[in-house]
């Protein structure tokens, strides 16, 4: 089992910053493709970005160019910067664990809020 704890949510204006992290209790060295998915009132749960264990990264158009998703294996941490923010990434920002091995199970954190508005 891997626990996750999401941090760093919170209310920001448009236009600007934040930064998300999520820690692991255990391991996320190899074996793990991290990522980020957020939810909005009334809409399904979405992919925000993803990274792999060797740093490959892929991102949502909607934040392309805007998020940054990064991970360091040696703190067990995955982070997600978040620049240029707007009202439209108004939701609970979810951390993912998913593994690639037999069984392959899905982790997930209990979400942080992020609201944008002036």
């Amino acid at each position: 089992q891997v626990q996750l704890v999401e941090s760093g949510g919170g209310l920001v204006q448009p236009g600007g910053s934040l930064t998300l992290s999520c820690a692991a209790s255990r391991s996320i060295f190899s074996g793990y493709v991290m990522g980020w998915y957020r939810q909005a009132a009334g809409k399904q749960r979405e992919l925000v970005a993803t990274v792999t264990s060797d740093g490959r990264t892929n991102y949502s158009d909607s934040v392309k160019g805007r998020f940054t998703i990064s991970r360091d294996n040696a703190k067990n941490t995955v982070s997600l910067q978040m620049n240029s923010l707007k009202p439209e990434d108004t939701a609970v920002y979810y951390c993912n664990a998913d593994s690639r091995t037999w069984p392959r199970p899905s982790y997930w954190g209990q979400g942080t809020q992020v609201a944008v508005s002036s």
